[in-house]
């Protein structure tokens, strides 16, 4: 064995303190190595292993859900959401010109409202941890099991991927029609409590008529925020949790944490076309909140309630001539023909040759 991993094996954690030390040389070793050869690859998948295995002996999966889920809110979401409050109220004419509607499109500069925001958005995080930690640990009582699977095996890429692709296909549907029908719905209704939802909703979410700014995506009432925020990131995750790994949901959580906070963000110069869509049409819906419910843009686009010149589709085809998917797919083709073509020609060369050595 070598020396490094004999070191490795030998100092694996055995109180609290080292364990902490451990838990961070993952995370350096991926995202800060300086070669991705596939010796540092295979050595950073070495730690990632032994602190997932370490962390999953320590602790229990009810405190490594809640407390992952949260750490990725609060870094992918609370921290990205100051520092682009921050640099929209001490430079606000750079600001402006990067925003949707211009300067109608900044934060308020109030010192007082900015601290209800802030002190609404911190609640509504705390609300749905609470909710989450309660919802798991009654299901994990009664079960008596991990709501989502927790072992040292790890999942497969393949599993991981399908999975992911599941509860975003399965938010987009639930955020659109709760989105709608219920915190949107039309004033004609006789339900007082879809009324009184909608009113919330406008009161808090949409009280400037504006395009939003980050900090906006929890300062919202709270059971409209549950309703809209909460209960489709969560809700599709307990469907599946036989078959979820932990590490699949706080992914998850990670990613759509870190969509939802630049679509909220309002700025014009978010990269990509299919991120920048729906960072453009999560601003329309602010500016005018009578479309584009869902957060991917899919359903609105079904349901005709796409808003702003340009829907999902639009986006996926300038996505798709940005990187010439047609060419590459026409080039691909023709290579495909032409390496057929020279195979026939070489067989037939072969055959011809046989043909005149059997002659000779």
């Amino acid at each position: 064995m070598p020396v490094q991993l004999q070191m490795v094996v030998y100092w694996l954690p055995s109180n609290r303190t080292n364990m902490d030390l451990l838990l961070s040389l993952p995370i350096a070793s991926y995202f800060f190595s300086t070669s991705l050869t596939s010796w540092s690859t295979s050595l950073n998948l070495l730690f990632f292993y032994m602190t997932w295995s370490t962390l999953v002996l320590s602790h229990s999966p009810l405190k490594i859900e809640i407390l992952g889920t949260t750490a990725l809110r609060l870094v992918l979401w609370l921290v990205p959401s100051l520092l682009f409050l921050l640099f929209d109220t001490l430079l606000p004419s750079l600001a402006q010109s990067i925003k949707y509607n211009g300067a109608s499109g900044l934060p308020p500069r109030d010192a007082r409202t900015l601290a209800k925001l802030l002190g609404l958005a911190l609640f509504n995080l705390s609300l749905s941890t609470a909710l989450q930690a309660a919802v798991s640990l009654g299901l994990t009582t009664l079960l008596k099991t991990p709501i989502f699977r927790t072992s040292t095996t790890l999942p497969l890429p393949w599993q991981m991927a399908k999975h992911i692709a599941i509860l975003f296909a399965a938010r987009e549907v639930l955020t659109y029609y709760i989105h709608r029908y219920l915190l949107h719905n039309p004033s004609s209704t006789k339900s007082k409590t879809l009324k009184h939802l909608k009113t919330r909703h406008t009161q808090h979410a949409h009280s400037h008529h504006t395009p939003p700014f980050s900090l906006l995506l929890m300062a919202d009432h709270p059971i409209p925020f549950l309703l809209h925020r909460f209960l489709p990131l969560y809700l599709p995750a307990l469907v599946l949790h036989d078959n979820l790994h932990i590490l699949t949901f706080v992914l998850f959580v990670g990613l759509a944490t870190v969509e939802e906070t630049l679509a909220m963000s309002g700025y014009t110069i978010i990269p990509g076309i299919i991120l920048g869509g729906i960072t453009r049409r999560s601003a329309v819906h602010y500016a005018k909140p009578v479309g584009n419910f869902g957060c991917w843009g899919v359903l609105d686009w079904v349901h005709g309630t796409s808003l702003g010149g340009k829907d999902v589709m639009a986006d996926i085809q300038d996505e798709a001539e940005k990187h010439n998917v047609k060419g590459r797919s026409s080039k691909a083709l023709g290579d495909g023909g032409n390496m057929m073509q020279n195979g026939i020609q070489g067989l037939r060369r072969s055959a011809r040759s046989r043909a005149r050595k059997s002659r000779g």
